[in-house]
């Protein structure tokens, strides 16, 4: 029985004086690996533009880029919400204030994706779908991808939301999510610029 308590009480002592949890760890590696996909996505396609005469080609239409600059300036204060509602967490607030900052943050994340979806199904009415040319199939590609990384995100923080009303969130979960949904956002004005704006 000692023995139980002293192994139980050594895993604790253990936990607590690592450096970054294995969840962290975990979704880290994850955020790497993730990097590296998008840089290949967008070194393909900056590679593909290079050897072309005219960008956009002659006959696409135009991506809107006063909205999505607008619905860009949302998922960065969704990310500014992420923040607060993380420290709020810290600094052992009212869970309602956590769960109010995060299912706000959640909110905007899915305008960010609705507004994406109203978009894609103009530009297809216009005209520019995955099979129009090389430039609708990078578009719905990498904005694509982008946003399958949000939605995964959303679902991840509904359910860190969840937790947090249920009282057993833990630390580790939230550092996860935060860390996930801050990658989303980042990596966001990189893809805005390079496709939207060039």
């Amino acid at each position: 029985m000692s023995y139980s308590a002293t192994t139980v009480e050594n895993n604790n002592s253990y936990q607590n004086n690592t450096v970054i949890s294995n969840t962290v760890l975990g979704m880290l590696i994850f955020i790497l690996v993730e990097v590296m996909f998008f840089a290949a996505l967008i070194s393909a396609f900056l590679i593909v533009k290079s050897g072309m005469t005219t960008w956009p080609p002659i006959g696409q239409p135009r991506l809107p880029v006063f909205s999505t600059a607008i619905n860009s300036l949302i998922l960065l204060f969704s990310g500014w919400l992420m923040y607060l509602s993380k420290k709020s967490f810290l600094n052992k607030n009212s869970v309602n204030k956590t769960f109010k900052l995060l299912n706000w943050t959640i909110v905007l994340g899915a305008f960010f994706v609705v507004f994406q979806g109203v978009e894609w199904v103009r530009l297809i009415q216009f005209g520019l779908t995955m099979t129009s040319d090389v430039y609708g199939s990078f578009f719905y590609l990498i904005i694509g991808c982008h946003a399958v990384h949000v939605v995964s995100a959303l679902i991840l923080l509904i359910f860190i939301s969840y937790k947090l009303k249920q009282n057993c969130l833990l630390e580790s979960w939230f550092s996860a999510s935060q860390i996930f949904w801050y990658f989303v956002v980042g990596i966001w004005p990189v893809l805005y610029v390079l496709v939207y704006l060039s």
